[in-house]
């Protein structure tokens, strides 16, 4: 499999320049930071926010028992954290196209590290959410990768390359619960943060050696750009794609929320088993992530998101009908949660290749603004499902809730294919 490399040099321009709208791709330099970042880096960017997500998942019942709280409160870890990710991207969207991106990505690392030794350090429930909240800094990483590809690439190109990202940053969430509830069985819930702590110091030394500068000169100040997003908000079609990824990856978002409960308390799981089977969706996810890349530049934005949101239709329909006949099962669950993460891979490249092309000048606010309509409705579905499931609902508000978000994605998708057979593809999205 070819995957197109990160790179891009400007003989003569300056390095800190080098910002580009050409197909052709020469290599880049890795460990140099006069080239763009390689493509491991970007994906190791957007990995360490996918494994500070999830990772602790399945010791959310011994951290409970840890704090001697109730779990719906220790399971705001998952929504608080997606919350506050998404005030964040609202503002290192713009501060990224002001002050540029190596800046802002290397401050945010710096502060993650700082906010896991809070939560590894915690006395009790209260200041252990305060520190998680702070955690989801790392967010900027994953957020303004995608930025980073979209100062490189233009269009399905871009969508493209953020699909071979993202699918290699798959493998993170794939395997993060799954190491989670080994350390969790046998060294106890801190150690998922010593790892991400480790991990975090590690790309940290990596970033600041090969990532540079890929976005152009901005004389604007910050203000300015704030004032860029009224622009975006009246795109009918940044619209569109925002709310096709944010009810694509509602369907995620309430499976993170939800199913850590369903996994221990219905279906009676260990940690192992249960971060083991946590990673089914990721798996899919990584599966869909290769489709984009494989097939995005050639089929177009739209018509993969499409199809991606109708898999997700599909497999979580198909599970909720299979509970409703009595043949429900953890293997049944998990299994079509496989579905689930093959549409997010198809969705959310192509989406977020489709919002950041409304205003190619304002990638960073795009991704920004889009990141947090995302996270902050993935933050709100996470909790709403966390709060309808208890000991005699079974799988099936997680399963209502996870089905209804990926209709609306259908809907959202088809209004904006509507919309650019109406106008055209040339619609400056007003």
């Amino acid at each position: 499999m070819h995957v197109p490399q990160a790179g891009l040099r400007l003989d003569k321009a300056p390095p800190q320049a080098y910002g580009c709208r050409m197909a052709a791709l020469p290599e880049s330099r890795f460990l140099d930071r006069e080239t763009p970042p390689h493509i491991a880096t970007l994906i190791l960017m957007a990995g360490i926010a996918a494994l500070t997500m999830n990772m602790f998942l399945p010791s959310l019942p011994a951290m409970t028992a840890y704090f001697r709280t109730d779990y719906r409160l220790m399971q705001l870890s998952v929504a608080l954290y997606l919350a506050v990710s998404a005030v964040l991207q609202v503002l290192v969207g713009p501060l990224s196209d002001r002050f540029g991106r190596r800046p802002i990505i290397l401050g945010a690392v710096a502060l993650f590290l700082l906010a896991t030794l809070g939560c590894l350090f915690a006395p009790n429930i209260q200041i252990f959410l305060i520190f998680r909240m702070a955690q989801a800094v790392i967010a900027t990483s994953m957020a303004l990768s995608r930025a980073v590809v979209r100062d490189m690439v233009p269009g399905a190109q871009a969508a493209s390359m953020i699909g071979y990202v993202t699918m290699g940053m798959a493998v993170a969430p794939m395997i993060g619960p799954l190491i989670g509830g080994v350390l969790d069985s046998f060294f106890g819930w801190k150690s998922s943060f010593w790892l991400l702590f480790a991990l975090g110091g590690m790309l940290l030394a990596l970033l600041w050696r090969d990532l540079g500068e890929t976005m152009a000169r901005n004389d604007s100040s910050f203000i300015q750009q704030l004032r860029q997003y009224p622009a975006l908000l009246a795109s009918r079609r940044f619209w569109g794609y925002c709310l096709s990824a944010a009810f694509a990856s509602g369907a995620f978002f309430a499976y993170l929320g939800g199913a850590p409960f369903v996994g221990k308390e219905v279906f009676h799981m260990n940690a192992i088993w249960l971060g083991f089977s946590f990673g089914a969706v990721s798996f899919g996810y990584m599966m869909g992530n290769f489709l984009s890349g494989r097939f995005s530049s050639r089929i177009g934005m739209n018509r993969m998101v499409l199809w991606g949101a109708l898999i997700s239709v599909g497999g979580t329909g198909t599970s909720l009908l299979l509970f409703y006949l009595g043949l429900g099962s953890a293997y049944v669950f998990f299994t079509f949660m496989v579905a689930v993460g093959i549409g997010n891979g198809m969705v959310l490249p192509n989406a977020n290749a489709g919002m950041l092309s409304v205003r190619p000048n304002l990638a960073g606010s795009a991704s920004g603004l889009g990141g947090a309509i995302l996270i902050g409705g993935g933050a709100a579905l996470s909790a709403f499902s966390g709060s309808q499931l208890g000991p005699d609902t079974g799988v099936f508000p997680l399963l209502w809730i996870m089905f209804g978000s990926a209709v609306m994605g259908v809907i959202s998708i088809l209004y904006v294919i509507w919309r650019e057979r109406r106008i055209g593809p040339l619609d400056e999205m007003l």
